[in-house]
């Protein structure tokens, strides 16, 4: 993870928590599964439109999610995997808005 974000905890049924590093412009994501995904070449505008947004999950998916590279930080935790794959209440797939 890039040093200096201080991730902020969202209300979403897809993201846990945001982060953005403007000397880098990195926009940081937590999904509630555990994954953490960083995009780069993400405005500021962007950024605070997310944190903005009615539905952080459904911004993500129409402005974020194609338009930006992104690499894979942290992999989804063991538990929400196992309980995605069983049915349990952690189910999330980036597709699904919140």
């Amino acid at each position: 993870m890039v040093l200096g974000l201080h991730p902020l905890p969202v209300s979403s049924s897809l993201l846990a928590s945001v982060a953005y590093y403007d000397n880098r412009a990195i926009l940081q994501l937590e999904f509630r599964s555990g994954a953490v995904y960083q995009y780069f070449g993400v405005p500021r505008q962007s950024y605070q439109e997310l944190l903005q947004a009615d539905s952080h999950g459904a911004y993500f998916n129409r402005h974020i999610r194609s338009f930006f590279r992104y690499a894979l930080v942290h992999p989804a935790s063991q538990s929400a995997a196992r309980e995605s794959r069983e049915g349990g209440c952690s189910k999330v797939t980036s597709s699904t808005p919140d």
